[in-house]
């Protein structure tokens, strides 16, 4: 008797809407139970065993936010009813409201979009190594509004999510992981070409972040002002810190050129003065 007084309890009252004790207690058990679900949602979806072979973890990973999103959706619509609000009138009611609060938010509504874009056409997922505005980042998390990338130099930067879809963006992973990269080098004229050819192969086919296959190579491309032109084209996994790498094969390069004597020119002028001394 006493816990059917305390259900029934009033907390507030207006007009004709009225909070009661036992509306609370159930949408709180609402709420804990769409938490539970939706946990135990991340573990089945994002790290299944029966899937793993069939669906990347990306994909995955976005299947997940799109479920989680829209059960929160329900879960809120249920819960507002059980406490005595009527979501059909409310939106009704507020229809000038949000009316104004769409011309004041634009920017907020047309980010949350392009997040369910994002999310549903799976072009940009967690984990991708992206370019924008020249700053190279890896996804961390998609949200509805904006989505976090962490960049190089392991800063986190919030980027809204209108930007992946209305601007232009380079997506650095794809299907395979393997990007196609390339080093310029010049070395003096009068080296032996084949000996060049031999150590840039030699010093690419060594390091083991360059995939073998396609195979590396090196070629031959101009004739330049001050050095014969070549160039290191090689595939690699390691987009997210490529520089690295470059920097890497650079420093062996340098030295395998070194080693069998072949030099690395700079620019050289010939200056010419002539002098009009006038007596």
């Amino acid at each position: 008797m006493i816990w059917d007084e305390f259900l029934k309890y009033e907390i507030f009252g207006f007009g004709d809407f009225k909070l009661i004790v036992g509306n609370v207690i159930l949408a709180l058990i609402i709420i804990t139970i769409t938490w539970f679900f939706v946990y135990g949602l991340k573990r089945a979806v994002t790290r299944p065993r029966f899937i793993t072979h069939r669906i990347d973890i990306k994909r995955r990973t976005s299947i997940y936010l799109i479920l989680k999103y829209f059960i929160w959706t329900i879960s809120l619509v249920i819960v507002l009813e059980v406490i005595g609000i009527d979501v059909g009138i409310v939106l009704v009611g507020s229809t000038a409201l949000l009316i104004g609060l769409g011309l004041g938010l634009q920017n907020i509504f047309k980010d949350i979009v392009s997040g369910l874009f994002l999310l549903f056409e799976g072009t940009i997922q967690i984990g991708d190594i992206l370019e924008v505005d020249g700053v190279v980042g890896r996804v961390m998390e998609i949200n509805l509004r904006n989505s976090q990338v962490m960049t190089r130099d392991d800063v986190m930067i919030i980027i809204p999510n209108s930007k992946f879809v209305s601007e232009k963006v380079v997506n650095w992973s794809t299907d395979d992981e393997k990007v196609r990269f390339h080093i310029n080098l010049g070395v003096a004229y009068g080296s032996d070409i084949d000996l060049v050819f031999e150590c840039l192969e030699t010093v690419m086919k060594e390091d083991t972040r360059i995939v073998s296959n396609p195979k590396p190579f090196a070629r031959f491309v101009d004739f330049g002002e001050s050095s014969l032109d070549f160039q290191l084209i090689f595939w690699s996994r390691e987009t997210f810190r490529i520089e690295n790498l470059k920097s890497d094969l650079r420093r062996k390069v340098y030295k395998e050129l070194a080693k069998n004597n072949l030099n690395v020119p700079f620019p050289q002028r010939d200056i010419h003065i002539v002098s009009d001394v006038r007596k």
